[in-house]
């Protein structure tokens, strides 16, 4: 199996799994429906066409290297005719978000994503349409690594001046697929994000189990936290 990295930036990004009539929220990380919508697009596939089996049973796992604000938008909208107004609807996003998604497979497979994301047929954009990408996407493909070692090993992905804001030492979460051998004891959720249809009229999406951990890494710009009892040395 081949690990492709994606890199996902941009001022704005939202990601919905449970998003409902008036309130649309976002996950604080990128969901697998999300991602695959953005892959298909950059295919040239439309919402209407079926989503391929082998693209759904993707290993897929994110890091949040550059943890986002929470910021909150609202819509108005009208008939065209101007005669009926429909319900105010709150929409969240995250700003100035960054994380490193991972997928892994097939490498052919692998190959034709990253040549798609390289050169995609349609816009793309994480999660709405409001919120387009800002950076290349294709981060890296990892040989023969694990999608844990993947998510583990890549370089962190913050920008300077968030570096700066951080601590010498920085623990980055990790949200990844269940994976035969993880152990019962490690942190687990479910989450319906696995696309099944992307028809508008139909869609439809199934459940993954997601184990959620971290990777502690060292920030030489990061600042070093005082510690007021440092002066008064040991016993």
């Amino acid at each position: 199996m081949s690990v492709l990295l994606l890199k996902l930036a941009a001022p704005l990004q939202s990601w919905g799994v449970a998003s409902r009539f008036t309130r649309r929220d976002t996950q604080q990380y990128p969901s697998k429906s999300g991602v695959l919508g953005l892959i298909c697009a950059a295919k040239g596939r439309r919402r209407t066409d079926p989503i391929d089996v082998e693209l759904t049973d993707l290993g897929f796992g994110v890091r949040i290297d550059q943890q986002g604000t929470l910021v909150r938008d609202f819509q108005v909208a009208r008939s065209l005719d101007g005669r009926d107004s429909y319900p105010l609807s709150y929409r969240y996003y995250l700003a100035d978000a960054v994380f490193v998604a991972a997928m892994d497979g097939d490498r052919q497979l692998l190959d034709g994503i990253r040549d798609a994301l390289d050169s995609p047929t349609f816009p793309l954009y994480l999660g709405r349409r409001s919120c387009p990408v800002a950076e290349p996407l294709v981060l890296g493909e990892v040989g023969d690594l694990s999608l844990p070692e993947a998510l583990n090993s890549a370089p962190w992905q913050a920008s300077p001046w968030y570096r700066k804001r951080q601590p010498a030492t920085v623990h980055l979460p990790i949200y990844r697929d269940l994976l035969p051998g993880d152990s019962d004891e490690a942190l687990q959720e479910r989450v319906r994000d696995v696309p099944l249809d992307f028809d508008p009229q139909r869609r439809a999406y199934g459940w993954r189990c997601v184990v959620a951990g971290a990777v502690e890494i060292t920030n030489p710009d990061g600042t070093k936290r005082h510690d007021p009892f440092a002066a008064l040395g040991g016993s």
